[in-house]
């Protein structure tokens, strides 16, 4: 009778600390990473801020290159998603190349990176929500109020199964990309002063102070495609559809950003499209787009930009959840954020957390932020603007130190020859990144628009310093006083398979060596 309650406990407690697998398949997994890209924001938002804070013309051929960059890196990171199964993805896999420290501080810089740019979101979200209601209907709201809303519906979303969750992003991202690919074929249609030009593609458009902010910028908006691994766990084929799904989100967000942005310097006209982008901001698509397609089209792809908003606030959550859950699954965070719900098996207690932190960084810049000088658009530029930046280059380094990391686990492994194509590609691509991430620092005081002696140009994006300092430090602090927590960083449920095969050896089962082993 003993045996048998400890063996239900057992396999109760191996259910929660585990992602309940076959949940999604290849469609769903692309619909829910490339989500996180939102291409009406990105085409609304990222693109006028690097046409007008930035001065870069060459926007389009930036997507180009970073496209390129970011396939190199894809080579390595899809070839490493076929051996490591594991919801802390970049972590995971930096750990179980470079180390448990190293791991531990990728955790940290994980959570640092991923969860501004959610924060920024929701300003934006907010921001823009409140304006629609009150152009079409009359109601005064603070950009926080609807942004605290979607925090609580995000919430509940997450806690739910990840099929409800995919299933609202497909239809949402469809939608987008149907109105985005309308407004380039009417914009190359019908074009700016200048014609059909693909002046935006010359390498010399790319001078400026601000190519190093552009790139981070530009980067943000690839963000999303090394998300598949996150949902290894819960894919049928893990073997097989993450490594397609990271192929087929890095290309397709490459060649639409491209496009979208070849056709807003058209529309414009390449000489005129960073005035304009300074002058309307992200009312830019939308002025555009009203001149060839009409108010009504314009009406419908404005709520559908706020949608689009919505759909990569849910994106972000699930993989800072799943991140968490990783985490509390492995010590590095309280055990509780490691279980998943009874009902859904969706990671709902780091749902929860995220939900919670949100909550409080959209509260503290409702109270702190405010509108400076009857600046009503603070909430965009800072909450946004400033913390997409800064979550953009927690991930350029975790792609660094994830190309790095591939090639360290496949040489530990014996297997350098074999994938030495592959190991190839993730170091040039980790030099790529790692040359990004250094520009982007140097040219931070352009996204601020502040004076180069600005102490937030080091402040903002030394929050991603601290963050790998802080991790470091705590890897060494378990690799001492807490060794089989540290031995355990990056091995995500296998941890657990051989504590489970450990346990049964003890009580003289059969068989368990061989699990064990």
């Amino acid at each position: 009778m003993t045996t048998g309650t400890t063996s239900e406990i057992s396999t109760f407690k191996g259910q929660e600390r585990r992602l309940r697998a076959d949940r999604i398949g290849l469609a769903g997994l692309l619909l829910s990473v490339v989500a996180a890209s939102a291409p009406l924001m990105v085409t609304a938002g990222v693109m006028p801020t690097t046409y007008g804070t930035m001065a870069i013309v060459g926007q389009p051929l930036l997507f180009v290159i970073l496209g390129v960059v970011l396939t190199l890196f894809s080579f390595g990171y899809a070839e490493m998603s076929r051996h490591v199964h594991n919801a802390g993805a970049f972590y995971a896999y930096i750990a179980r190349g470079l180390g448990g420290t190293a791991g531990a501080a990728a955790s940290v810089v994980a959570l640092a990176a991923y969860s501004p740019m959610q924060f920024g979101i929701y300003g934006i979200f907010g921001y823009e929500l409140s304006g629609l209601l009150g152009k079409h209907l009359g109601i005064a709201v603070g950009w926080w109020v609807p942004a605290l809303a979607a925090v609580l519906v995000v919430g509940v979303l997450g806690w739910l199964k990840i099929d409800l969750s995919a299933k609202v992003l497909g239809v949402l991202l469809l939608i987008e990309c149907v109105m985005v690919v309308a407004f380039d074929v009417a914009g190359i249609a019908s074009p700016g002063p200048e014609g059909v030009s693909f002046h935006a593609f010359d390498p010399a458009t790319l001078a400026g102070g601000g190519l190093g902010t552009a790139l981070c910028f530009t980067i943000a908006a690839f963000v999303g495609f090394e998300q598949a691994a996150v949902y290894a766990e819960e894919t049928s084929r893990p073997h097989v559809v993450v490594a397609r799904v990271t192929f087929l989100a890095v290309g397709f967000v490459a060649l639409f950003f491209a496009l979208s942005s070849w056709a807003l310097s058209v529309a414009a006209g390449p000489g005129h499209i960073v005035g304009l982008a300074q002058e309307q901001g992200p009312d830019l698509l939308f002025g555009l787009t009203e001149d060839r397609l009409g108010g009504t089209f314009t009406d419908v792809m404005h709520l559908f930009y706020v949608t689009g908003m919505f759909a990569a606030m849910l994106s972000f959550h699930n993989v800072v959840a799943r991140y968490a859950f990783a985490m509390g699954r492995e010590g590095l965070l309280p055990a509780a954020v490691g279980r998943t719900a009874r009902a859904s098996g969706a990671p709902a207690y780091g749902s929860l957390l995220q939900s919670g932190v949100s909550l409080l960084a959209v509260l503290v810049f409702a109270v702190t932020d405010g509108r400076p000088q009857g600046d009503p658009t603070a909430p965009v530029l800072r909450l946004f603007t400033w913390s997409g930046n800064v979550g953009a280059l927690g991930v350029i380094l975790l792609m660094a130190a994830a190309s790095a990391a591939v090639i360290a686990f496949f040489v530990r492994r014996g297997a350098a020859r074999a994938q030495a194509p592959r190991l190839v590609a993730s170091g040039v691509a980790g030099a790529a990144l790692l040359v990004i991430a250094a520009y982007a620092v140097k040219d931070f005081d352009v996204l601020l628009g502040a004076d180069p002696g600005s102490p937030l140009r080091w402040i903002l994006p030394g929050t991603i310093g601290a963050a790998v300092v802080a991790g470091i430090g705590y890897g060494l602090v378990l690799k001492h006083l807490r060794p089989a927590v540290h031995g355990s960083i990056g091995l995500g449920n296998e941890a657990f398979q051989l504590e489970k095969a450990a346990a049964a050896a003890e009580r003289g089962q059969p068989g368990t060596r061989k699990a064990a082993d």
